[in-house]
């Protein structure tokens, strides 16, 4: 025989190490798809949902800001809101830092609208 035993042995054992060496992955794996559920895809649905709240902040709504400052909304520009703190207090604050919007109000109707309503009175 040109085969010796102890090189199909050989053959044998890296077969089963393949195996075994995928069987050793298959923890990481889980892990990977528990944390996938778990901390990632929440996280990224929690990022979302604020990206929206800061797209649709609009002037009038009572909002607070990252620092625990309450105010409203009067004045919004691209990347900065001007938030009314106090009476005759306005401060420039960058949209990002907002953490809520508490009282939404409702859109504002655009002129022609409104002139269509005051004429029909």
């Amino acid at each position: 025989m040109l085969i010796s035993p102890a090189h199909a042995q050989a053959v044998d054992a890296a077969a089963g190490g393949m195996q075994s060496g995928l069987l050793q992955l298959l923890p990481l794996a889980l892990i990977f798809v528990v944390f996938y559920f778990l901390l990632i895809r929440p996280q990224q649905k929690r990022m979302k949902a604020h990206r929206e709240m800061l797209a649709n902040v609009r002037r009038g709504d009572v909002v607070v800001t990252s620092g625990g400052i309450i105010g409203t909304v009067t004045k919004v520009m691209d990347a900065e809101l001007q938030v009314e703190i106090a009476e005759g207090v306005k401060v420039k604050v960058a949209r990002e830092m907002l953490a809520s919007v508490n009282a939404k109000t409702e859109p504002s109707k655009p002129a022609k609208e409104k002139e269509d309503t005051k004429e029909s009175v």
